[in-house]
């Protein structure tokens, strides 16, 4: 069976939309478990009475991307976890192609194509490389429409994308939960490496698509998401390097990436986007960063 994690904050509406979506179209046996990560009213009254089925957790702290679905792990009882962001859907079964991908033992997880969920339905996730060590910038080639083939192919990915990954229980009791110290962003990349490293294969299967609406609980560009990004990207850093190369990286982000940013904003004003950014690169640089990658 598969347990499908959702994490939901303030998104009634489309956490809704997506268990239904799973209700129409999904033919494999599976539990959907959500997590109401204290959102402004109980959300999770209402879902329960819509869905009896589901179950619902409420938590009264915003535990954050991981917290909430490790909160969520522990109502669990599928051998596949499937953490799913609550603003998919999909128009087709999914499951059973991933868990056949799942069955080798030398896969540790493995992640759906993802789309835009409306017209032109855009890809957006065919798989991830891993960031460049000291300066952080993505190697994942850009999307060429010419190559729409090349994309329907399953292949081997160095990084699961967050909003849809499935993970074998064996697996997380092995390597470990995701972390919790990045509360937003970061964390598949955190926990592909930690995967990875563990000698567990991670896999892109195009046979899968789910239709992703895109930033629905904190928007595609707020002070909130900058904030999390400038934290998160110095303490990936921390946890993920070692020696010259973090001295070299968190430079490299404290300043010339921070100091791009100061001038991208304050050149126009946005006053509480520099807040943001630098509010954000100081927590990066003093908050814990749990470098023993527990």
């Amino acid at each position: 069976m598969v347990s499908i994690i959702t994490v939901n904050y303030n998104g009634l509406q489309d956490t809704c939309e997506m268990i239904a979506s799973f209700k129409r179209h999904e033919t494999y046996p599976y539990q959907m478990v959500v997590v109401d990560n204290a959102s402004v009213r109980n959300e999770a009254e209402e879902i329960r009475i819509r869905f009896p089925e589901v179950t619902v957790v409420r938590s009264e702290r915003n535990l954050g991307f991981a917290g909430g679905n490790n909160l969520g792990y522990a109502y669990a009882n599928g051998d596949y976890i499937f953490y799913l962001n609550n603003d998919m859907e999909i128009r087709e079964p999914i499951l059973e192609k991933m868990v056949a991908r799942l069955k080798r033992s030398d896969i540790g997880g493995v992640s759906p194509m993802m789309r835009c969920f409306y017209p032109p339905y855009d890809l957006l996730y065919y798989g991830y490389g891993r960031m460049t060590a000291i300066t952080l910038k993505h190697t994942t080639p850009l999307y060429d429409a010419s190559k729409e083939a090349l994309y329907n192919q399953p292949c081997l990915t160095e990084v699961m994308h967050g909003g849809a990954m499935m993970v074998r229980r064996d697996v997380i009791e092995r390597v470990g939960r995701m972390t919790e110290v990045y509360f937003l962003f970061y964390e598949e990349f955190d926990w592909s490496y930690k995967i990875t490293d563990a000698g567990y294969q991670l896999w892109y299967e195009p046979a899968a698509v789910v239709y992703h609406k895109e930033g629905m609980s904190i928007g595609k560009r707020s002070p909130m998401r900058e904030f999390y990004l400038s934290r998160g990207r110095i303490l990936f850093a921390r946890r993920n390097n070692r020696g010259i190369n973090r001295c070299l990286s968190c430079l490299y982000l404290s300043v010339l990436v921070l100091g791009r940013n100061l001038l991208r904003y304050g050149m126009y004003g946005e006053w509480t986007m520099v807040r943001a950014v630098l509010s954000g690169t100081f927590r990066g640089l003093v908050d814990p960063s749990l470098q023993s990658k527990e």
